[in-house]
């Protein structure tokens, strides 16, 4: 495991980290994952190979951490009026992004270069977040929620272990059962509206 400095919140190390990242992007695109080099990502991002070696240790380290940005949700879950509306919502949303073949290389990348969890565990403090934002809302409207930890373990991670264990398709029918599933018990929290 290679040591990574910490990154200041701004200045210098944000704009390098947001040109490598960039780089990563737009080279993966145009030549694809498999060919891409630490040297390509610095000639394209402007550093040296030595930045990139120093901050991200490796190649796969360094598509790791671009992949943590991607998974990283762009806007709040909907407010669709209900909790089980929200829910289904974003379960449908979540499942869709992480299912896809973009999402599926980002999980993949996400946890290759993630020796010690630190990235995994992101990724799912992310989930843990949009879920939070779901059932906090619902709790502002009076209804009745399971808490966030239990939509993880019954929404979030049969997803996860699907897509990473049991490729195959998944649909919307899928999150829907296992919110329906997730909400069973909770008083009024299953309810269609």
């Amino acid at each position: 495991m290679s040591p990574r400095p910490m990154a200041r919140p701004g200045g210098r190390s944000a704009r390098v980290q947001e040109s490598v990242h960039a780089a990563v992007r737009e080279l993966m695109g145009e030549v694809g994952r498999g060919a891409l080099t630490v040297p390509m990502v610095a000639t394209r991002a402007g550093v040296t190979p030595s930045t990139i070696y120093r901050r991200w240790g490796d190649l796969q380290e360094l598509l790791s951490d671009v992949a943590v940005e991607r998974l990283r949700p762009e806007t709040d879950p909907a407010d669709l009026g209900s909790l089980r509306a929200d829910l289904d919502a974003w379960a449908e949303q979540f499942l869709d992004e992480m299912a896809s073949p973009p999402g599926r290389a980002y999980i993949r990348d996400a946890l290759l270069g993630d020796p010690d969890g630190t990235h995994a565990g992101q990724c799912s403090a992310y989930a843990a977040e949009q879920i939070d934002a779901v059932v906090t809302r619902a709790a502002r409207r009076g209804e009745a929620a399971p808490g966030t930890e239990v939509l993880m373990d019954r929404v979030v991670a049969p997803i996860m272990y699907r897509i990473l264990f049991r490729p195959g398709p998944l649909d919307a029918a899928y999150a829907r059962e296992l919110v329906t599933n997730a909400l069973s018990g909770v008083a009024g929290a299953g309810a269609e509206d």
